[in-house]
């Protein structure tokens, strides 16, 4: 099994559930700066040309929560996926509204920030994007008020993808500032053991030209189980 990209993009979600589950997989980390994810060797595996991409014998798939929910379904004993219908309809609900009201605005933000030329970008779109995270964080943080996880009484996906998410938000402008519960969720996630380093720990690896570690980096590595190679 190979899974294409490293922290801190979305190949975090899909790494983060294989370290959890102690999948063994090699990760390959993809040169986006130079464009390797563009390249047509890459582009034969996911023609979406984005991190990350997972390729497991003959299946070659991209999406980081696709990719998670099919490790936890085909390699993780449906481990961190509920077992009652309505509670894992509630977990796909908390993906796709993660996925589609957290991370949008917040890729719009980067889009017009750091992505696009500067030719293309749209200044006037930064702050609207991020009302419109912010609009969307605030169910967020009233259900995640007295709760430990994002459905039911145990870790599932979601738990992880929103860790994720929510990092990135706190990241990009610092929008869990009037979000203690997200910030809270987010500190005690990636407290766990087996986690990826934080976003702003894996683009400092990265400016100082190093490829950032699948653990955090206080993790012994003799305990690392994924080669990053």
């Amino acid at each position: 099994m190979k899974l294409y990209g490293t922290p801190p993009t979305r190949a975090t979600r899909p790494i983060w559930l294989l370290n959890e589950l102690d999948i063994d997989c090699e990760i390959i980390p993809l040169d986006i700066p130079a464009g390797e994810h563009q390249g047509e060797a890459f582009l034969a595996i996911n023609p979406f040309g984005k991190a990350p991409a997972l390729v497991d014998g003959t299946l070659a798939m991209a999406e980081s929560v696709a990719i998670m929910m099919y490790l936890a379904e085909a390699h993780g004993g449906e481990r961190f996926l509920p077992t009652d219908p309505a509670e894992r309809a509630r977990m796909h609900q908390w993906n796709l509204f993660l996925v589609t009201e957290i991370e949008q605005p917040l890729w719009r933000m980067g889009l017009h920030t750091v992505i696009y030329p500067e030719a293309e970008r749209i200044p006037a779109d930064v702050p609207l994007a991020r009302r419109d995270c912010l609009r969307m964080l605030a169910p967020l943080e009233a259900h995640l008020q007295g709760r430990d996880y994002m459905v039911g009484s145990s870790l599932t996906v979601a738990d992880f993808n929103a860790a994720y998410t929510l990092d990135w938000a706190d990241e990009d402008g610092g929008l869990l500032e009037a979000s203690p519960n997200c910030r809270r969720f987010v500190e005690r996630m990636y407290a766990r053991p087996k986690a990826p380093p934080r976003i702003a720990e894996a683009f400092a690896r990265l400016n100082a030209g190093e490829v950032p570690p699948c653990y955090r980096a206080d993790i012994a590595l003799e305990q690392r189980v994924l080669p990053c190679v």
